[in-house]
């Protein structure tokens, strides 16, 4: 599930799907592609939280849990929520259902961070994941990065440096945040647990 299924001898069970385009009609009302991506959704609170927070926008949660995506999806369908779905797939195996400079804002929020130096290839965050979500930001889209491990965000400055088609900011109170809660971030408020925040835009002559 955290990588791409070419590098693979044999395919898992329970691996992901693996598709190039997918039906926009099956995910949202309006059958228009999603602006806003919840890259790692988990169960989905943040993500039915954005859905609230932009709804003149379509919001999609991915994640390689498909158990979750289940559960997500099972919510959206008994609520008839028109703007949010969730789909189960791993971004390791990129994103080609997502059209060009399509998207106004990714979040890439807690992922887990396999600190074994065994484990390292887990992270999907790398340069080609970058490369990725840029190729999908508009102009003016936005990546959100939020961790509250330091070795994390230390990992993601290094790739977001060596990648370099993005100038990021750091962002040091909740307050300049202005995005929903996550339950992460309900707990590391709870135990005073810091947390960092990044804001990433392209870098001009960078979007496709």
């Amino acid at each position: 599930m955290y990588y791409p299924l070419k590098d693979l001898k044999k395919t898992p069970n329970h691996y992901p799907p693996v598709f190039d385009e997918t039906d926009w009609n099956e995910h949202f009302d309006d059958g228009h592609p999603p602006e806003i991506l919840d890259v790692g959704c988990g169960k989905g609170a943040f993500l039915f939280d954005l859905s609230e927070k932009y709804p003149d926008s379509n919001v999609l949660g991915i994640d390689v849990r498909h158990i979750p995506i289940k559960w997500i999806n099972g919510v959206i369908d008994g609520e008839k929520m028109a703007n949010v779905s969730a789909m189960w797939y791993s971004v390791a195996n990129g994103m080609k259902f997502i059209a060009d400079n399509s998207v106004d804002k990714i979040f890439y929020l807690f992922p887990d961070p396999w600190p074994k130096r065994n484990h390292l290839l887990r992270r999907a965050f790398n340069e080609v994941l970058l490369t990725e979500f840029q190729r999908c930001l508009k102009k003016d889209g936005v990546l959100y990065l939020e961790t509250d491990v330091d070795y994390v965000d230390e990992y993601h400055k290094k790739i977001l440096e060596k990648q370099g088609g993005f100038d990021y900011e750091l962002i040091p109170t909740r307050e300049e945040w202005a995005m929903p809660l996550t339950n992460k971030e309900k707990f590391c408020i709870r135990k005073d647990i810091f947390v960092y925040r990044m804001i990433c835009r392209l870098k001009a002559g960078f979007c496709q």
